[in-house]
């Protein structure tokens, strides 16, 4: 006979002895079932908030681990590039030349060159100044006794430099310069310009050449057929520690070239070729020609602003975006350039220097070292 507000208005006076009315009971029950309402949407928000954090928690998890893979991917890939697939990946627009093209780089480029086995040339830290100290020893290699003296009869920078019996290079760059506001900028990638020694001045230490054929192709013309040709007091090696801080981008209108100047003892003619190895094999090969003219009783040989070939600009550009620069030093172990000076007319070798790369990491910029090649 009883409604439930009724009753339990009725529960209400004999457990507290309080009268309530029906309306009041069912005013307080609506408030009850409202405040309930509010505490379950809260909880409800609660919950959704806790699982927003919990999937962005997961997100940010699963983005390192997947930048730790890619890293060690790309790691893992680097070590294996060739130059020639480096500067595959993309064509550039090709660059804005200041001086008119003089020289040339004939024939395309090959396909992708194989593996081969990753030897590093030198694994010493950079020198802090061209004229520091030199480790005797060479990781990798077999130590050489050091030369005879020469007779003082000889020339002063016979063995103390880059020169033969019947050339002497006096100075190698290669180079990018830039316009700004009406002002010229030149940065430096590799820059070889050596003071004039002394009799005081050490020998040049020495590398047997056999240790580094493979670097340089073995085929036709490749650095073992040149050093059996002979003559062997032309061939010497140079490591770069190659400056890459420039900041211009691809498309800049960065004009990219390569100096070099030559002092001889005949007025010839000579031919320069420069091959590029990647793994060993040649990809590219460039072939300039310069007379001689005859400067205070010297025939000297200059290649000025000789442009830099699209191959090669593409290989900077490639080489600078990678990330890190172990990185770029694993593709460098298995990049290397060899260029012969010889006579045009007789083929004779008037020098043969093969270089090597890395990259600095010295404030000094671009750094360098001269070893003699021989085969005792």
């Amino acid at each position: 006979m009883y409604g439930r507000n009724e009753l339990i208005a009725r529960y209400i006076k004999l457990r507290t002895g309080k009268t309530r009315t029906r309306k009041q009971v069912s005013s307080h029950i609506q408030v009850l079932a409202r405040k309930r309402v509010r505490e379950y949407q809260a909880s409800i928000k609660v919950s959704s908030h806790l699982q927003v954090l919990a999937k962005r928690k997961s997100r940010e998890i699963q983005s390192k681990l997947k930048d730790q893979v890619s890293k060690d991917k790309a790691l893992q890939t680097v070590a294996n590039l060739s130059s020639a697939q480096i500067v595959s990946a993309s064509v550039m627009k090709p660059q804005t030349p200041f001086p008119p093209p003089v020289r040339f780089w004939p024939g395309p480029v090959p396909g992708q060159p194989g593996h081969s086995q990753d030897v590093k040339p030198f694994a010493q830290p950079p020198f802090t100044t061209l004229a520091a100290p030199v480790p005797s020893a060479l990781t990798g290699y077999e130590p050489v006794p050091p030369p005879r003296p020469a007779a003082i009869t000889a020339p002063v920078w016979q063995d103390r430099t880059i020169a033969s019996a019947k050339l002497r290079l006096l100075e190698f760059s290669a180079f990018m310069e830039t316009q700004r506001d009406r002002e010229a900028f030149k940065h430096l990638f590799v820059h070889i310009n050596p003071s004039n020694p002394s009799y005081s001045d050490p020998i040049l230490e020495s590398i047997d050449v056999r240790q580094i054929y493979d670097k340089f192709s073995e085929k036709k013309g490749g650095l073992k057929e040149l050093y059996e040709k002979g003559p062997h007091n032309a061939f010497f090696l140079v490591k770069f520690w190659a400056d890459l801080s420039s900041e211009v981008e691809e498309g800049s209108g960065a004009f990219y070239a390569v100096s070099s100047q030559y002092s001889g003892t005949e007025n010839i003619t000579i031919s320069v070729s420069t091959k590029v190895c990647s793994f060993g094999k040649q990809v590219v090969e460039k072939v300039e020609t310069e007379y001689a003219h005859l400067e205070g009783g010297k025939y000297m040989f200059r290649i000025n602003r000789s442009p830099m070939c699209e191959y090669m600009i593409n290989f900077i550009h490639k080489l600078k975006h990678l990330p890190e620069k172990y990185m770029m030093n694993s593709v460098l172990e298995n990049f290397t350039i060899l260029q012969v000076v010889s006579n045009r007319e007789t083929q004779e070798t008037l020098l043969c220097v093969a270089f090597v790369f890395e990259v600095s990491t010295s404030e000094h910029g671009a750094q360098y070292h001269v070893y003699r090649l021989v085969n005792d």
